[in-house]
């Protein structure tokens, strides 16, 4: 057979070349412009730069929790019609329930110090089938979480504008879906950073709000108190207790919108600061106090101030325009300014609040990835080192959900609120169970955190019932029928990875019974001006050992001389330190050592090059480059899974990465061969 062609040596550096030249040097500097320049994952100081202290995470993991304030209480206060003076009971009810699940959810971070929140609490204590509905509940959740807070934030936005206007709404809802969905491609960080001027002026407008609205009661609260209590005990008299504490209970659940939020910390502490768990527990305290306060003030200041819905106006406006309207000074009408300021910033932190949705939900999405219930393209990270796939597609499904429901707010809070606490269930019945089975025997103390997670898990079991029950015909089936859904998607995927490996794994028996010769005690380095087959492998196994073979059968005689290639892939499963990212260098580097100990042992000469990258494509491409400048006679060679029936599902859930280098490569005149391997799963 006749040897490769000598390739002429490509080592002279390549002319500069204009970024606007072509169209592809176009869709690049519109990217970098976009999104940034790309980071180095093995930079030992890249975690402290894009790591949140408590107070940045606090801003975009806890506006979550904050913002929900701007729709939770307005919907629990309308339920109350005609029994207004129980937001008293409301309000209190909100504070405990806000402490008790940031408590646990706090005691859940010493546990799971690494992350993952439900998902991986469900997968642990309950099991993996618990485990794929809690993710799948909470990957539907954060895209309700997008949904909801930039259709609540348009909300408060265009209450202070013309009625004519409210046409416009969804329009400006997608519009700032698409400029969040750019600053998230461009790092949480960043986004977290310009954000933080909005959550600040959210904090000072709505704190001045319920200190001056309950202060400017303050005379009368004891007569307010108790003609609240006297209403209570009358209509209890009249109605019946049961027949009110209902009332009460639908308010509860139907305001658990309010609760929203609490669970991101949990499931972001990894883009936390180290030490992580004391980092997570100071964000999980600011998120509860300020939640805490703003919920349950805006609850009784409604009641203080008497008010009522307002036609094209959320409740937060109505109150506003009560409180801060008539301000003045002198001649100078203040009020409707501070109106429209603090509407402003309530509206751009529900838009902050978006930032949840866009930061957990493809670490969700990067964790099941990791679990093979998701394409496993999700646990890629961008050169940005972010879940770039997972932003993608939860923006796609945010805006699915906005055009369905109209951007209509009273629609997505039942649809959020029934996810949120099935995950916030699961969570809490598997931290219970964990209590009282293993904790009881293992740690001191254990009575103190089952108490507490019991608690939780009865509270919120209860608003989940209760909102179910209220209204499933209102929308609630939908969430319940996407949710289940989704989990059964996810066990089919599960299920064809694990056909997958079932077949790859044949390929490894081929290990034991390799025909392997005395081999070279010194192997001689690889020649240059000798035909060298450069291998393209992953880990060690059958995948590798089978191309190395196909090679040799392909091309009998023709090269003794192998070199190995390989890229260390940093994704969100190892993007968790500088440790994790040199762990992933050593393991790299062991592997290709056993494949140069295997093709020495086989009489080759053999050596190894590898690099470490987000970007396995773009990495690989650059390190075969490199490779062939060194061995101009070096052909290329990539194992490629061949499926017996490819569907569109094999090309959904398996990336075409080998073709993708096979084509830049032999469009750099590197000459490249793709070796079969095939596999009949379905």
């Amino acid at each position: 057979m006749a040897e490769p062609p000598i390739r002429p040596s490509a080592s002279a550096p390549e002319p500069q070349k204009d970024p606007l030249a072509d169209p592809g040097g176009v869709v690049s500097y519109a990217k970098r412009l976009l999104v940034g320049g790309p980071r180095d994952p093995s930079d030992p100081s890249i975690f402290h730069k894009i790591s949140l202290m408590a107070f940045l995470a606090w801003v975009g993991l806890g506006a979550d929790g904050l913002s929900s304030s701007a729709y939770g209480p307005d919907e629990a206060f309308r339920a109350l019609a005609g029994h207004e003076y129980l937001a008293l009971h409301l309000a209190a009810m909100t504070a405990v329930t806000v402490a008790v699940i940031s408590l646990a959810y706090g005691l859940l971070i010493e546990q799971f110090p690494a992350g993952g929140g439900g998902y991986v609490v469900a997968t642990k204590f309950l099991g993996p089938k618990a485990g794929v509905v809690s993710g799948s509940a909470l990957i539907v959740d954060y895209v309700l979480t997008i949904a909801i807070s930039i259709a609540s934030g348009a909300d408060a936005i265009f209450s202070f504008l013309p009625l004519s206007w409210q046409e416009h709404k969804l329009a400006a809802a997608l519009a700032i879906l698409a400029a969040l969905t750019a600053l998230n491609l461009r790092g949480v960080k960043e986004s977290v950073k310009i954000l933080l001027p909005i959550f600040l002026l959210f904090l000072a407008t709505h704190a001045l709000l319920i200190l001056y609205g309950i202060l400017a009661h303050a005379g009368s609260l004891p007569a307010i108190f108790r003609a609240a209590h006297e209403r209570t005990a009358a209509d209890a008299g009249t109605l019946g207790f049961f027949p009110l504490l209902f009332v009460l209970l639908r308010a509860y659940s139907i305001g658990g919108g309010t609760y929203t939020g609490i669970e991101a910390v949990s499931n972001g502490l990894p883009i936390l600061r180290e030490p992580r768990v004391a980092t997570g527990r100071r964000t999980m305290l600011y998120m509860a106090c300020s939640l805490a306060f703003t919920a349950g003030g805006i609850l009784v200041c409604y009641l203080l101030w008497q008010v009522a819905p307002v036609a094209g106006k959320t409740m937060n406006a109505a109150l506003l325009d009560r409180v801060f309207g008539p301000w003045a000074i002198g001649s100078w009408p203040v009020g409707p300014w501070l109106v429209v300021a603090t509407l402003l910033s309530e509206g751009a932190l529900l838009f902050v609040a978006a930032q949840a949705g866009f930061i957990d939900g493809p670490r969700v999405l990067s964790n099941m990835a990791t679990d093979t219930w998701v394409p496993r393209r999700f646990a890629s990270l961008s050169d940005r080192l972010v879940s770039q796939n997972g932003i993608l597609l939860m923006s796609a499904a945010a805006a699915a959900t906005l055009l369905y429901s109209r951007g209509k707010v009273s629609l997505l809070v039942v649809l959020y609120a029934i996810n949120v606490f099935l995950t916030f269930s699961l969570s809490l019945l598997g931290m219970s169970r964990h209590w009282l089975t293993e904790g009881r025997r293992r740690r001191r103390g254990w009575r103190r955190h089952a108490a507490v997670h019991l608690t939780g898990l009865a509270l919120c079991l209860s608003i989940l019932t209760i909102t179910i029950v209220e209204k499933f015909t209102e929308g609630g089936w939908l969430t319940l029928v996407v949710t289940a859904c989704l989990a059964g998607l996810c066990l089919l995927v599960q299920r064809h990875y694990a056909r997958t490996r079932a077949e790859i794994r044949k390929l490894d028996d081929v290990l034991a019974t390799l025909p392997t010769g005395p081999g070279a005690p010194s192997p001689a380095p690889i020649d240059p001006s000798r035909p060298v087959a450069a291998l393209l492998v992953s880990g060690y196994g059958g995948l590798g050992v089978h191309s190395l073979l196909s090679a040799q059968r392909l091309f009998p005689g023709t090269f003794r001389d192998v070199l190995f290639l390989s890229v260390g892939a940093v994704d969100s499963g190892h993007f968790k330190g500088a440790e994790a990212i040199e762990d992933l260098r050593r393991s790299t580097e062991e592997q290709l050592r056993r494949y140069v100990e295997l093709a020495r042992g086989l009489g080759l000469n053999a050596d190894y090059r590898f690099a470490v990258g987000t970007e396995v494509l773009d990495e690989a491409v650059r390190l075969s480059r490199e490779a062939a400048d060194a061995y101009p006679r070096a052909t290329f060679f990539l194992g490629k899974l061949i499926f017996e029936r490819e569907t569109l599902v094999h090309r959904v859930l398996h990336n075409d990465t080998a073709f993708a280098i096979q084509r830049r490569l032999q469009f750099a005149g590197v000459p490249t061969v793709l070796l079969p391997i095939r596999i009949r799963a379905s």
